[in-house]
This record gives structure tokens, C-alpha cells and sequence, in this order.
């Protein structure tokens, strides 16, 4: 999750703990167990739990190195009931394997970029600042942006930018792109913008500015996060314990949707939310990037216990939106 912070500044990795006294609230009745972090960012989702849980055993995951670095420092006063790893959505149930963990009490994803990832010009997630066109989440392995761009056909690039960030002028935003490339007028996150900017022209949609939904689809595209993410709810399905519980915070409205779907599967479900949680005025007041955040949360069912049509007990944290 983004929080507020000057693209001249070094904040270090900073990855606010969205929506954490719903997170909390989720969780407490498992009472402890064996838990999974899916997306360590600065450990704060980690450190909570381990406070609030002394029963707790927890392991963290990130595919950033820098959040890895950052999530080992803070869940450090923890000792072995922590521990951090580098490893994406994918790479989680190896992971775990290779510690004998084969089933775990709980799953925890907040699937918000950091302000780190954002502020940060080198990683050209941003167009605050000039900076390479990588976007990768994980900078040790993958296609950049760049890479991508050169890779995909026009209609390609124009179908990833329509498909993930709904833009509508998606087949002259590539041709634009794709002509700047040409010329070799694409060199740097600017040279991005520009060439947005001259498919649509400048105009900003209230406070977006023209190129935001473009740089969301591209940043998308290159780290696979709708991908990532059936990737973890295949994971989930398999590795919670019957009584487990998964929860996830999203900011998409496919990742969204992908989750919906997912718990609509009432023979392996029992949701836990009625409709998404949505976060307090209090928090999005203080941390204005909130305010897109949803959480969905579910429990694991034993086989055959969803069968019927049971009463669902839901925990109300709040006013939920239903998509």
C-alpha cells in the first residue's frame, strides 16, 4: 500500500499496513497455528499478527528483495517463530515444503504496491521522475517493461492496456508507444508519459493523471499479478488446514473479481465477509491510499460441510460494498 511520500526522499521501504484491525479481526479466532504472509512488504501485517498471537508461527514471503530485507529486520525480535523468504505466489508451497510444512492455519495477501516500489524512480513504476521502463517487482529475474513493449505486437500491448486498466484509447495508446519505440523516442518512464500523453492528450480525469491507467497495466502485465494471484488461490486451496482461513486485501477490481469467484465456491468456502470490507474513514483520512482497498475473507471447509444450505457466520468489521 502506498503511503505519502516525495520521489526526492529515501523513506526506505514503506508498506503501511492496510486495513490491519480488520486483518486482526480475521484471524483471532484461529488463535494461533501455522500462518503465511504472502506479501511481507515491511512486515507490519507480519508483526501485528505475531503480537496479537503468541501462539503463532509465521511465514513471511515477498518477491522484492528490498521487502524481504526490510520484513527480516522487523519480524527479527520474533526469532524462529518468524521467517522471511524470497519467493513469489509460485514459489510459496516449494518454500514451505523444504521447512516440512505441508499445511498451514492461515493466509494473508495485501496485493497493494509499496511506496518504496512507487517513489523509487529506478524501479519506473512512476512517471514522478525519469527512470528505466523495468517494473518488476522482483528486479533479479524477469521481463521489464521495456522488454515487454519491444516483445508484444501493437494490438497485443493495446489488448493488455484495454484488459487491465480499462483504458479506452488503448489501440492509440499503443500505437503511440509503439511509434516512439520506433524512433527511439522511448528510452526512460517520461518518454512513456509523452508518448501517452500525445494519444490522448494532457487532460487529467479529476486527480488521474492521463498515463496512470497505461503504467498500472504495463506494471501489471510485467510482474503477471492476476496470474500471481490464481496462482495463490490454488495454493490456498490446498494448504489450509479444514478451519483455515485465508484473507486477502485487494486494489483491483479483477483481482477483486478473481477472489469473489473464487469464494463463491460454496463446498470449499464458508466467506466470512458478506460483502468486501471496505477501510474506515479514520484510515483512509490518514492514509488516503487506502481508499481503494478491499478485504474478502474466507474459511477452509472440511469435505462435504458446505453441502446444504447452511446459515454463513459473518464477522461485520465495517460497511462492505458488494462489486
Amino acid at each position: 500500500m502506498m503511503a505519502a511520500a516525495r520521489i526526492d526522499q529515501d523513506p526506505g521501504f514503506v508498506h503501511v499496513p492496510v486495513m490491519l484491525p480488520e486483518v486482526l479481526a480475521a484471524f483471532r479466532p484461529l488463535g494461533g497455528g501455522v500462518f503465511v504472509d504472502a506479501t511481507a512488504g515491511g512486515g507490519g501485517h507480519s508483526k501485528a499478527l505475531l503480537e496479537a498471537l503468541p501462539k503463532l508461527r509465521l511465514f513471511a514471503f515477498d518477491r522484492d528483495p528490498i521487502a524481504v530485507n526490510a520484513a527480516t529486520q522487523a519480524l527479527e525480535p520474533f526469532g524462529e517463530r518468524a521467517n522471511v523468504a524470497h519467493a513469489s505466489f509460485d514459489e510459496i508451497e516449494s518454500a514451505l515444503t523444504a521447512h516440512g510444512v505441508t499445511e498451514v492455519d492461515g493466509v494473508l495477501a495485501d496485493l497493494g504496491v509499496s511506496s518504496e516500489q512507487l517513489t523509487d524512480a529506478s524501479r519506473g513504476m512512476s512517471f514522478r521522475g525519469a527512470g528505466p521502463l523495468d517494473m518488476r517487482m522482483d528486479t533479479t529475474r524477469g521481463e521489464t517493461a521495456r522488454e515487454l513493449i519491444e516483445r508484444v505486437t501493437q494490438d497485443e500491448l493495446a489488448d493488455i492496456i484495454y484488459e487491465l486498466a480499462d483504458e479506452r484509447a488503448s489501440r492509440r495508446i499503443a500505437r503511440c508507444i509503439k511509434q516512439a519505440l520506433a524512433a527511439d523516442r522511448l528510452n526512460d518512464t517520461l518518454d512513456l508519459r509523452r508518448a501517452v500523453v500525445r494519444a490522448v492528450g494532457p487532460k487529467r480525469f479529476g486527480s488521474i493523471d492521463p498515463a496512470t491507467r497505461t503504467f498500472q497495466a504495463l506494471r501489471m502485465a510485467v510482474n503477471d499479478e492476476v496470474g500471481q494471484l490464481r496462482t495463490l488461490l490454488g495454493f490456498a486451496k490446498r494448504a489450509l488446514r479444514p478451519g483455515g482461513i485465508l484473507t486477502i486485501i485487494s486494489f483491483h477490481s479483477l483481482e477483486d473479481r478473481a477472489v469473489k469467484r473464487e469464494f463463491q465456491q460454496r463446498l470449499e468456502w464458508q466467506p466470512l465477509t458478506k460483502k468486501p470490507l471496505m477501510p474506515s474513514e479514520e484510515e483512509v483520512h490518514e492514509n488516503p491510499s487506502a481508499r481503494s482497498a478491499k478485504l474478502r475473507s474466507a474459511r477452509r471447509l472440511v469435505e462435504g460441510e458446505g453441502e446444504g444450505d447452511g446459515e454463513l457466520e459473518l464477522y461485520e468489521q465495517g460497511e462492505g460494498v458488494e462489486e
